[in-house]
C-alpha cells in the first residue's frame, strides 16, 4: 500500500497546504522497532497551511491525525511533524 501517496493527497484535499512534504523514513528505521521490510512504517511530513494558524502545536498534531484517519494512523509505525 502506498501510504506516502495516501497521506499527501489527504492533507493536500482538507487543509490545501502552501507547502507539504512527505517522506517516507522507514529505510533509515531498518533494524528498529516496527520496521517491516518492504512497507512503509516512518513518515516525515513537513507541512506549512494557514489551516493550522490559530491552533497549538498539540492541536496541530491532532488535527492532522483526524484528516489522516484512523485506517492509516493504525496501520504506519511513527509520523513526525513539521510545521514551517
Amino acid at each position: 500500500m502506498n501510504y506516502q501517496a495516501k497521506i499527501t493527497d489527504k492533507l493536500m484535499k482538507k487543509c490545501n497546504p502552501s507547502i507539504l512534504r512527505v517522506i517516507d523514513e522507514s529505510e533509515n528505521h531498518r533494524g528498529h522497532n516496527g520496521f517491516i521490510e518492504g512497507q512503509q512504517t516512518h513518515f516525515q511530513i513537513q507541512i506549512k497551511s494557514t489551516a493550522f494558524d490559530k491552533m497549538s502545536r498539540l492541536g496541530r498534531e491532532r488535527e492532522i491525525h483526524r484528516m489522516l484517519g484512523d485506517k492509516i494512523i493504525k496501520s504506519i509505525h511513527a509520523i513526525s511533524i513539521k510545521f514551517l
